[in-house]
């Protein structure tokens, strides 16, 4: 058995104007790393409440990444599978 590691991590940032963006970025040894974004915003009459757009902003970039990594493995499926994908990075 050959077991692996990767490693999410998610930056969140909340400007004064009630806009919350997070990154998510996935590293894998010997792979390319992943990056995406998500984006929250609260509305002006909204009590501000700051870890409803953290979870909002990191759900929506970790959603956008699961969309990448599938769409990703769709098109290495699509070129052959894992014959022609053998040593691309």
């Amino acid at each position: 058995m050959h077991t692996k590691q990767w490693t999410v991590q998610v930056i969140i940032n909340e400007d004064d104007e009630g806009r919350t963006s997070a990154r998510a970025v996935l590293s894998a040894p010997g792979s390319r790393w992943h990056e995406s974004e998500g984006v929250a915003r609260r509305h002006p009459d909204d009590m501000s409440i700051p870890e409803i757009g953290d979870e909002l902003a990191a759900g929506r970039a970790l959603m956008a990444l699961a969309q990448e990594l599938l769409s990703d493995a769709a098109s290495d499926v699509a070129m052959g599978g894992a014959g022609q994908w053998a040593g691309r990075v």
